[in-house]
C-alpha cells in the first residue's frame, strides 16, 4: 500500500510539472491508481478493523464496563469503516468519466449513513457473542456463505479470470456481514432494500436472544433495556441517513426530482438502419469531465438510461441517428467483446494497455477499439474505458 501511495503521488506530480498534452494522462492514471488504493483499504478494514470492533465491544459487554483506551479503540475502528466505505465511493465516482462526481455533503451523510448502521450491526453482534459464543460463529459463517453465494449470483465482472472472480466475491461476502457495499452495475434498490430487510431481521433476532438469556447478575435490567435502544436506534438513524442520501444529496440528482433520469448501468443504443458502425455513448476516461450543461444534452447519456430511482415509469426517447467517428487511431480485434476466454482476455488487455499508452503519447486522439458484433455483419466501433 504504501509503495501505491508514493506512485500516485509521482503520478500526481507529474500531471503537475508536465506539459498540457501529457497532463490528463499522468492525472488520469494517478486516478485510477488512487482507486486501487481505496479498494485495498476497504478490505483491509474490513477484514482487520471490523473483527476487532466485535471483539472489543463483545469484551465491553462481559466485564460490564467500559476503559477508556477501549472506548477510544473502538471508536477508531468504527469510524475507519464507515470512512472507507464513503472514502471508496468517491474516489471511484471520481476516476470514472461515465459517473457524476460525489459531493462532500454526500460524502459526510454517506459516512454517517453506514456509521449508524455498521454500529447497530456490530453492537448486535458483540451482545449476542457475549452469550452464545459458538452459536456466534455458526451464524457469522451462514450469513457469510450466503452473502457471498448471492454475490457469485449477481455475476460481477470485477476480475480476468473465474476463480479469481469468486475470490473476490467470497472477500466481499465478509463486507456484507457489515453493511451493504453494491458490486455489481445496474439498479441496486432492489437488491439493497432486501438486503436492509435481511439486516434489520437478523439485528432483531440477536438483539431479543441476547436479552432473553443475558446475566442478570453482571448487567441490570436497565441497562440491557439501553442497549436494546441503542441498536434499534442507530440502525434507524442509519437508515434516516440513508433516504437523506438518496434524496437530496446523490450524484444523479434526487429520487424525487423529475429530473431523476441518472443510471448506473447504460443501455448500448440500437443499431441506427445503413449505419456500417455505432459508437458508444459513454466517453473515454482519458477526456476532461463533462460539464452540467453539456451532460443534459448529451443523448444517451442521462436521458436514455434506466434510473436508478424511478417514481413514474417513462419511457425512454428514440436513439438519434449518429454519424460515424472516424477520426483518431483506431484499434480492431476479430473477437466479440467480453466473449473471449478469460485468458486471453487478460493477456489481450495487458498488450491493449501498452499498445493505448503508446498512441496515447504519439496522437493527441484518444484511440478507439473495434470489435467484432456476433451474429451481425457490422462491426461495433466504442471508446476504450478500460485502461
Amino acid at each position: 500500500v504504501w509503495h501505491r501511495y508514493l506512485r500516485t503521488l509521482y503520478l500526481g506530480l507529474q500531471s503537475r510539472w508536465q506539459a498540457e498534452h501529457r497532463r490528463r494522462h499522468f492525472y488520469w492514471r494517478m486516478m485510477f491508481e488512487s482507486a486501487d488504493i481505496s479498494m485495498l483499504r476497504l478490505l483491509e478494514a474490513f477484514l482487520k478493523s471490523a473483527p476487532q470492533l466485535v471483539l472489543q465491544l463483545s469484551i465491553m459487554v462481559q466485564q460490564n464496563s467500559i476503559e477508556p483506551l477501549q472506548g477510544l479503540s473502538a471508536s477508531a475502528s468504527l469510524v475507519s469503516l464507515a470512512w472507507m466505505i464513503a472514502s471508496y465511493q468517491k474516489v471511484l465516482r471520481d476516476s470514472r468519466e461515465d459517473k457524476m462526481p460525489m459531493s462532500y455533503k454526500g460524502a459526510v451523510v454517506q459516512i454517517l449513513w453506514h456509521l449508524f448502521t455498521i454500529a447497530a450491526r456490530a453492537i448486535a453482534f458483540a451482545l449476542f457473542a457475549s452469550v452464545f459464543q459458538l452459536y456466534f460463529g455458526i451464524f457469522i459463517v451462514t450469513h457469510w456463505c450466503i452473502m457471498t453465494f448471492w454475490i457469485i449470483q449477481g455475476e460481477t465482472d470485477f476480475c480476468m479470470s473465474k476463480w479469481e472472480e469468486i475470490i473476490y466475491n467470497m472477500v466481499v461476502g465478509i463486507i456484507y456481514i457489515f453493511c451493504w457495499f453494491n458490486v455489481k452495475e445496474g439498479r441496486s434498490r432492489y437488491r439493497m432494500c432486501i438486503y436492509y430487510i435481511i439486516t434489520l431481521s437478523e439485528n432483531a433476532a440477536l438483539t431479543i436472544l441476547w436479552f432473553l438469556y443475558y446475566d442478570r447478575k453482571t448487567t441490570s435490567d436497565f441497562n440491557a433495556l439501553i442497549l436494546v435502544c441503542v441498536v434499534s436506534s442507530s440502525f434507524a438513524l442509519g437508515i434516516f441517513f440513508m433516504f437523506i442520501y438518496y434524496c437530496l444529496l446523490h450524484p444523479n440528482g434526487p429520487i424525487f426530482s423529475h429530473r431523476s433520469v441518472g443510471c448506473i448501468f447504460r443501455q448500448e443504443p440500437l443499431p441506427v438502419p445503413g449505419s456500417p458502425v455505432e459508437a458508444v455513448t459513454s466517453p473515454p476516461r482519458s477526456l476532461p469531465r463533462t460539464t452540467g450543461g453539456e451532460r443534459d444534452g448529451a443523448p444517451g447519456d442521462r436521458d436514455s438510461c434506466v434510473p436508478v430511482f424511478q417514481v413514474r415509469p417513462c419511457a425512454p426517447p428514440a436513439p438519434a441517428a449518429r454519424a460515424p467517428r472516424t477520426e483518431g487511431p483506431v484499434i480492431r480485434i476479430d473477437l466479440p467483446r467480453k466473449k473471449y476466454p478469460a485468458w486471453d482476455a487478460h493477456f489481450i488487455d495487458r498488450r491493449l494497455r501498452k499498445t493505448i499508452l503508446a498512441l496515447e503519447y504519439a496522437s493527441p486522439t484518444t484511440p478507439r477499439l473495434q470489435y467484432r458484433t456476433p451474429g451481425a455483419p457490422q462491426e461495433v466501433l466504442e471508446y476504450e474505458t478500460t485502461v
